[in-house]
């Protein structure tokens, strides 16, 4: 006997909500969590693992040229505040996975459901929450996009101008780089969740600290053969530039280091994939600090090593802008890491964005087959993978836009800017901190209260004055660029 739609439909609905009844009666199982689902088996590491993943992101290579246009002084006093400003706002931010008791409350899956639970319904702060949230995501893809495309490129020109000895320019066109980033993408992104990750997580946060070292290394040993130390206190002189192109460069600088630092708009869906007990925010805070110590200790010797070689002419990413040629296999290396760990990065990003528009459109249309159906393809050795209809096609259509969109906006630095611009304040800053407000009862015009606000406020204004330049950058580069055409 075949049961209609309807029924099957209905059916689902009274078993899982049965599950749920009965798994918060009894605290749980052993095969499921308390609020029905299927028991989650996150820990410290791998959360760790996805929060250095999404943080030691491409956002490191820039981090030279940052410090080139603040300074010695100003540089990594930034780094510091704003390492300092994304590990206190990130524990005030996991605090708010769960309403009410932080063993037994209401879970909050997403960012936005805990901005729901927090400011009861505010329908305006949750849709501002979902939109900023998920543009940048959908950003973070065409960041990510070029950040690729720029290494994969790299290898190919260190190659050439091994062969020639330094006497072929080495022009190519960036566009059949992207594609194959995108068509990776496109397997990876059949992944059907977050929690299936973690493998790839791991491999990615190996293939950052690779890199990573291999630059502060390739750094260390250009600062030993100058025997001397580049840059100046200052940064970047007027001369060398305009006066209005320090001041956008200076903005577009703090735009790059917090992009470096960005990691907030999936913290809530990273947690989610924690188990407890302990609490999933003691074990996100663990996380959160041993992810922001290494994070941050890593940016401060790449970067700084960085400006000490190059000086005021720091390239705008530190691999891939030659100033290092040789030994050309070690670049291919380092090159060949970043990639791997963008393809990681891409899906850590897209993954809440992905699980976003599955799980509304499931809602709007519970009896389609194509939204909710399951097709089994059995796997040698292996669990039968489902495959979904729906998210075959949408999250290929999601990867070919971001592709074609990277294509046309190849600006690394500027991209980058205005990313970490966009996220930082609203993200990072503006509702972690008012949602602790909210559960702690903080009176207004306390000293909390005010000290809270100062650091809102501020924070802003770098975020203001970040997106200017960044606008400003990208304004420019448009000037001198033609889509498709431009070759590197």
């Amino acid at each position: 006997m075949v049961e209609s739609k309807d029924g099957v439909a209905n059916k689902y609905h009274h078993q899982t909500f049965n599950v749920s009844i009965e798994m918060h009666q009894q605290g749980g199982s052993k095969c499921f969590d308390d609020d029905g689902r299927p028991k989650r088996n996150g820990t410290v590491w791998t959360a760790s693992a996805h929060i250095i993943t999404a943080v030691i992101g491409s956002g490191v290579l820039s981090l030279a040229w940052a410090i080139a246009q603040l300074g010695w002084i100003a540089g990594p006093l930034v780094m510091v505040l704003f390492s300092a400003i994304t590990y206190y706002t990130s524990i005030l931010l996991s605090d708010c996975y769960r309403t009410g008791d932080p063993l037994t409350g209401k879970r909050n899956y997403t960012y936005m459901d805990a901005i729901h639970s927090n400011f009861g319904g505010n329908a305006f702060k949750v849709k501002m929450c979902g939109l900023v949230q998920y543009i940048n995501l959908f950003g973070v893809a065409i960041g990510y996009t070029i950040a690729a495309s720029i290494s994969m490129m790299a290898i190919e020109r260190s190659n050439c101008f091994h062969k020639s000895g330094g006497k072929d320019p080495c022009h190519m066109n960036s566009n059949v780089y992207m594609i194959s980033f995108g068509i990776v993408q496109i397997i990876f992104s059949q992944i059907p969740g977050f929690d299936q990750l973690w493998w790839l997580s791991i491999v990615a946060a190996v293939m950052s600290f690779t890199y990573s070292t291999i630059g502060l290394g390739l750094g260390v040993g250009k600062v030993i053969e100058n025997r001397r130390v580049g840059g100046s206190l200052t940064g970047i002189t007027v001369g060398t530039v305009t006066q209005i192109d320090k001041v956008w460069r200076t903005m577009q600088a703090l735009g790059d280091i917090a992009f470096a630092y960005s990691y907030s708009l999936i913290l809530i869906e990273i947690q989610d994939t924690v188990k407890s007990p302990p609490s999933e925010s003691k074990t996100m805070r663990k996380a959160t600090f041993i992810s922001v110590s290494v994070t941050s200790i890593f940016y401060m010797l790449c970067g700084c090593f960085g400006y000490a070689s190059f000086g005021d002419s720091s390239p705008g990413n530190l691999l891939t802008g030659f100033g290092f040629y040789n030994p050309f296999w070690l670049l291919d290396i380092a090159n060949s890491a970043i990639v791997i760990h963008l393809v990681g990065s891409y899906q850590v990003y897209c993954q809440p964005l992905f699980a976003f528009v599955e799980k509304h459109v499931a809602r709007r249309f519970p009896n389609s087959v194509f939204v909710n159906k399951e097709i089994e393809i059995p796997l040698p050795g292996y669990q039968p993978y489902k495959l979904n209809l729906f998210r075959l096609v949408w999250r290929t259509i999601f990867v070919v836009v971001s592709t074609v969109i990277s294509m046309l906006l190849p600006f690394f630095n500027d991209i980058g800017g205005l990313l970490g611009a966009l996220g930082f304040w609203p993200l990072t800053v503006y509702f972690p901190v008012e949602m602790y407000i909210v559960q702690k009862k903080i009176p207004k015009w306390s000293t909390k209260w005010i000290c809270l606000q100062i650091l809102n406020i501020s924070c802003l204004l770098i975020t203001i004055g970040a997106a200017a330049g960044s606008i400003a950058g990208i304004v420019i580069d448009l000037q001198t660029y033609k889509p498709f055409k431009t070759n590197y």
